[in-house]
């Protein structure tokens, strides 16, 4: 059985509702950040899958390259947001914290 591009797709599909499941459902503001990671994990397998099924498709592995860096800086300012109301308001409870403001 030869893996192709549906293949790719489809697991890229499912790991996008699973973010967006956690996303919806979750009041963590941490596992709210893991669903988005999931959902740019899922961009990235599209763009690598694209670029291995394009002629000369090096470009979707640049990209994904671009997300991961992407999703470094998001994790770490996302961190430091959570560790901010963990100390403001004692939980990470989005639902808990509307506000940023002091």
């Amino acid at each position: 059985m030869n893996v192709g591009l549906p293949h790719f797709l489809t697991v890229s599909a499912v790991l996008f509702a699973l973010g967006l499941f956690a996303v919806m459902s979750r009041r963590n503001t941490v596992a709210i950040l893991m669903g988005v990671e999931l959902m740019l994990n899922a961009a990235n397998v599209n763009f690598v899958a694209f670029s291995r099924y394009v002629q000369r498709g090096i470009d979707g592995q640049m990209m994904a390259a671009f997300v991961i860096v992407l999703a470094a800086a998001e994790a770490a300012v996302a961190l430091a947001i959570v560790l901010a109301m963990y100390r403001n308001y004692g939980t990470v409870n989005a639902d808990t914290a509307q506000s940023l403001k002091r």
